[in-house]
């Protein structure tokens, strides 16, 4: 039986994680890339040397430098590129997708100066006719690579269309659950990079385990007072694409949001921090948009709106804490 050809755009360390992933799973995959020499290093390393080191490529996966030979006769298509590079790789796959292929984004973040949710993106940039899907989670790339015990959801309006990426997905270490909030999933994903930060921060500072759990309990608590006020599903946010991913990147060093935050609580500027991790950091861009819904939308978020002044408004890291600490007593509510 002929293997289902799959494509990844994106040959970061998550579109390789995916993509080492969909090709353990016995699918041919074609992995795309923008730099074409990075792909020729790809092609003659057979491993991602820049990013997932120890994660050998499977007999299955091909990268390719060409959009058109990765998208040629693909059943479907898997995105993983930065939010800032969304729209502009989404126009260029377009002109290659036709019904009943569908595209499923592993991107977390908002457009940069739209603040549009990527599915509002998609809807901008695509044949209405295209079925669209998106995966979230608790998911570290070089952990999937691994082939790690993991487990994440995929959202799409139709539910026939999460199932078949879910399937795609779902193998021995990999569990894939399926849901119809393509929302929550995406704000979920969005928010818990900003508190991660937060949490950073607080960890750079020398705080404890106590103010930790403070700033993630409280954290979610915005995070379901933000989602549930733009249509998302109030129970998203405790499952995997909401609590599960929150927690694993404000409590894991291998989250470049929780690191960066980290840099900053230890007295680094924004640019020494960027340096260092030398990879998109997604909590950055996303501090403002997420910042700039909330006051859209009149919800309260003291933690997002302290991060989004450390980063815009060269607020120290300590007068934001002082400013949370400061606020008026109340009762505990969402």
């Amino acid at each position: 039986m002929a293997k289902i050809p799959l494509a990844v755009l994106g040959a970061g360390s998550w579109g390789t994680a995916l993509a080492i992933l969909l090709a353990r799973n016995g699918f041919e995959v074609r992995l795309w890339g923008h730099e074409p020499q990075f792909i020729a290093e790809l092609q003659k390393q057979r491993c991602n040397l820049r990013y997932l080191p120890d994660a050998a490529f499977p007999e299955g996966l091909r990268p390719v430098a060409e959009m058109d030979a990765a998208m040629e006769g693909v059943q479907d298509v898997v995105l993983a590129v930065p939010s800032h590079a969304f729209r502009q790789v989404l126009a260029a796959a377009r002109e290659f997708l036709s019904p009943p292929m569908a595209i499923c984004w592993a991107t977390k973040g908002l457009e940069t100066g739209s603040g549009k949710l990527l599915h509002q993106v998609a809807r901008e940039v695509l044949a209405p006719a295209t079925e669209t899907a998106v995966l979230s989670g608790p998911t570290f790339a070089r952990e999937v690579a691994a082939g790690q015990p993991t487990a994440a959801t995929v959202a799409a309006g139709n539910p026939e269309t999460a199932r078949r990426f879910a399937g795609y997905l779902h193998g021995e270490t990999f569990r894939a659950y399926t849901s119809t909030d393509v929302i929550g999933l995406e704000l979920g994903g969005s928010t818990k990079n900003v508190l991660a930060i937060a949490a950073g921060i607080s960890d750079g500072l020398g705080f404890g385990c106590n103010a930790r759990a403070a700033l993630i309990t409280r954290g979610l608590a915005e995070m379901i007072r933000l989602g549930t006020a733009v249509g998302a599903h109030r129970e998203t946010f405790d499952g995997l694409a909401g609590v599960g991913d929150l927690v694993l990147t404000c409590t894991d060093n291998q989250s470049r949001n929780r690191r960066f935050g980290l840099a900053l609580g230890g007295g680094k500027t924004r640019e020494q921090a960027e340096t260092e991790i030398s990879q998109v950091i997604e909590g950055i861009d996303t501090a403002g948009e997420i910042f700039n819904l909330s006051r859209q939308h009149g919800i309260e978020m003291p933690i997002t709106e302290q991060v989004y002044r450390v980063i815009y408004r060269d607020q120290s890291p300590r007068d934001a804490v002082h400013a949370l600490l400061a606020r008026d007593q109340k009762a505990e509510a969402l």
